[in-house]
């Protein structure tokens, strides 16, 4: 068997040697790392029962070649490798070259070599190998990344691949472009001595600023073959140094005494102070491992400013004014003031308030609004009644009221009557004033209409009388002062029909008095026109007819007010 191999490759290299050579362009196969590469031998429009031998080599390198395997018509490929190829290599149906367990050693030209007829064809091929680098990763991740300083974020990986990995780092999904300043990349590429693969390190360092906070550094890298490679995210705390100082007071609205408040500090540095100093109105208190004060039971003598502070830099402080709200009233007089009209006139009233701010007050007399604080110069039973004041400040209010009793002696203000509607009664009214209630009673005896709550000192007594004949009627109000009376006339109904009866007859007399001045009157007129009268062509029977009606006129007045 090997003899016939032996001769079969002879026999082919002697005619390789004198038959005419064809060549073809080079073309390029890219095979990927570790999988088998198909290499083609291009036979164009060439019956494969013309080839009569089909022979692979590949380039050894300057200008040596090495057999890999050949092919005689209606004969198995046989295999003439006898290094690394002899058990990679074999033949497809089309014969093509099976390259399996791909390296970077097999990055070099193979040839594809056809005997048809007389002719001797061969196609050159040009194999390139790819890998995708094994991982992607970020390795020597700092623990922190520190404001204004260019510190290392780490160093992003792409092992193993061919050809190297170009790397480039993200922020939040943003590429990082190297500027000298807040951002330096370093990429180098190391290569293995044994599988030729390169290791591709990114080292990228960074000053962050506080809006970085949060952010996620990543690092990419697109192979030649296949979609991008993106590694996990990191993120760090990032540290700066406190800048601002904000002092918080959180208390109840409004304070009030009894009340507690707390003080605490923030700092915006990275991380935060532990301790701080509180400045409570002159007293230095030093809290460490916590950022806030309480102080309880606070007064109005806690008002005033407050301050807090670091430690190791008292010049970074923040202070503000707390205020602590009250408000007190005093109100003189209070309760129940009794005043008497024959003591004083007059009554002085005295609000004072004690706020911490500027209070509005207002004023009611029996739960009526007043437009103004009430003032008593001169007292009267009008003016007694519950008077209360509402001090308002912010949301805080205070109330004190006085009840004003005016006593003295009652007065009648008014004494009248009015007649009933049937016309056969009448009404009497007294309207008196005087405190404590007085007494009310009357000189006749009546049915009791009405009587009228006492309010402020007043009352009013309604009695319904029958007068059978003209009265004088008295009202008497009395209390433990003192007594007033006053009278009023009330005249029976058959009084009053006698009066308008002689009205009736004194206007009828009248109108015929007046009947007869005016017919005298007229009669003297047309007397004293007749004797004027010369003739002028005017009848004196003309004249004396109408004497004679007058006459008559005048006689039948006469007769009517003699009836």
């Amino acid at each position: 068997m090997h003899l016939l191999s032996a001769s079969c490759v002879c026999v082919c290299a002697l005619l390789f040697t004198a038959l005419p050579l064809q060549v073809s362009s080079l073309e390029t196969v890219i095979g990927m790392y570790g999988e088998t590469v198909e290499i083609p031998c291009k036979s164009g429009a060439i019956n494969a029962e013309d080839v009569l031998i089909t022979k692979w080599k590949y380039n050894k390198g300057e200008g040596l070649s090495g057999d890999l395997l050949v092919k005689q018509r209606d004969q198995p490929f046989l295999v003439s490798a006898t290094n690394e190829y002899k058990d990679r290599v074999s033949m497809a149906a089309n014969s093509s070259l099976l390259l399996s367990a791909a390296t970077l050693v097999d990055q070099r030209t193979f040839t594809c070599m056809m005997v048809i007829g007389a002719d001797i064809t061969e196609n050159p091929v040009n194999v390139v190998i790819y890998k995708r680098p094994t991982d992607l990763r970020i390795s020597d991740k700092a623990e922190e990344l520190e404001i204004g300083k260019l510190t290392k974020v780490g160093t992003c990986i792409a092992s193993n691949a061919n050809p190297a990995a170009n790397i480039t780092w993200l922020k939040n999904n943003k590429p990082l472009v190297a500027d000298g300043k807040g951002i330096s990349i370093q990429a180098e590429v190391s290569v293995d001595a044994v599988t030729g693969l390169s290791t591709t390190s990114s080292l990228l360092e960074y000053s962050a600023e506080k809006e970085d906070t949060d952010a996620q550094f990543t690092c990419s890298t697109q192979p030649t073959v296949g979609p991008e490679m993106l590694s996990s995210p990191a993120t760090f705390t990032i540290t700066y140094s406190t800048e601002n100082i904000v002092l918080q007071v959180s208390a109840q609205e409004p304070l009030l005494e009894g009340d507690n408040v707390t003080l605490k500090c923030l700092a915006d540095g990275n991380p935060a102070p532990t301790s701080f100093n509180f400045h409570l109105k002159g007293e230095l208190v030093k809290v460490e491992n916590a950022d806030s004060y309480t102080i309880t039971n606070v007064s109005r003598d806690t008002t005033g400013e407050y301050k807090c502070s670091l430690v190791d830099d008292p010049s970074m402080e923040s202070s503000k004014d707390i205020t602590v709200q009250y408000l007190d009233i005093t109100l003189s007089p209070s309760g129940k003031v009794t005043k008497s009209l024959d003591e004083t006139n007059t009554l002085n009233i005295n609000l004072q308030i004690d706020s911490s701010a500027k209070a509005t007050v207002s004023w009611t007399k029996d739960n009526i609004k007043l437009e103004k604080e009430p003032k008593f110069t001169k007292l009267s039973f009008s003016d007694s009644g519950r008077y209360e004041c509402n001090v308002v400040m912010g949301l805080l209010s205070r109330k004190d009221f006085f009840e004003l009793v005016v006593e003295g002696a009652p007065v009648i203000k008014q004494l009248s009557k009015q007649r009933g509607e049937d016309g056969q009664h009448k009404v009497l009214f007294c309207e008196a004033e005087g405190s404590p209630k007085p007494a009310v009673s009357w000189s006749i005896n009546g049915t009791l209409l009405e009587e009228s709550p006492f309010i402020n000192g007043k009352i009013t007594h309604k009695i319904m009388v029958v007068p059978t004949a003209n009265l004088t009627v008295s009202c008497t109000v009395s209390n433990k002062f003192g007594t007033d009376t006053q009278v009023i006339n009330v005249s029976s109904h058959q009084s009053q029909d006698s009066d308008q009866t002689k009205l009736v007859v004194g206007v009828v007399v009248g109108l015929l008095i007046a009947t007869l001045v005016i017919g005298l009157v007229y009669w003297v007129y047309m007397k004293k026109t007749k004797q004027g009268t010369w003739k002028t062509g005017e009848k004196e029977d003309g004249s004396s007819e109408e004497e004679k009606k007058l006459e008559e006129k005048v006689e039948e007045n006469s007769q009517k007010a003699e009836v």
